[in-house]
């Protein structure tokens, strides 16, 4: 995004220098940085969820020991950078987002589709992520089902990047995100 800075010219109250920066918003960088995060972090948490349930890297039995509070971990802090995702978003001023635009799926002035995958996303990765906090309660059939959904949702964010990431299509990006969400993918397709 370009910002235009009027600066006073030298001895001349009514002249004006023109400079045009090239500056980003400090909202619009942590909404791209911790949407980038987010991602990165989910797709960890898929990959390591896929190999606790599978016992694949570790003997037979280490695996939920050594993973889960990894996975855990991961998963965790993939919500936190949603959090901090969804709040930049409704804080960054060129998009003008209030709290419907980043709450109501479909219903933002900005991107509407793109944004509304992610908001599903958002919505399905925190109710079935923390469906393991209530696995007890709900019975642990029932809470594989519904934490097995996750996946789902992990691929709706995944769309959520590629349709409206501002550096979807840069080689830096898809140089770290690509081998993280294929190797997601593959776990899932396994």
């Amino acid at each position: 995004r370009r910002r235009r800075l009027v600066v006073p010219g030298p001895g001349a109250a009514d002249h004006a220098v023109v400079v045009t920066l090239a500056a980003v918003s400090m909202t619009w960088s942590v909404d791209r940085a911790a949407g980038i995060a987010a991602l990165a972090l989910a797709s960890l948490s898929v990959c390591l969820g896929l190999l606790q349930s599978r016992g694949v890297a570790a003997p037979k039995g280490q695996v939920r020991r050594d993973l889960r509070p990894i996975h855990e971990a991961l998963s965790i802090a993939a919500l936190a950078a949603i959090g901090v995702h969804v709040v930049a978003f409704m804080a960054d001023q060129y998009i003008g987002a209030g709290i419907a635009d980043a709450l109501v799926p479909f219903g933002s002035s900005y991107a509407p589709f793109a944004v509304g995958l992610g908001q599903l996303a958002f919505y399905g990765l925190v109710a079935f992520s923390l469906s393991f906090y209530a696995r007890r309660r709900i019975g642990p059939a029932r809470w594989r089902l519904a934490h097995r959904s996750v996946a789902l949702f992990w691929l709706l964010a995944v769309v959520h990047a590629a349709l409206i990431g501002t550096d979807a299509a840069a080689t830096w990006l898809i140089a770290g995100l690509l081998p993280l969400v294929v190797a997601a993918a593959a776990g899932l397709a396994w």
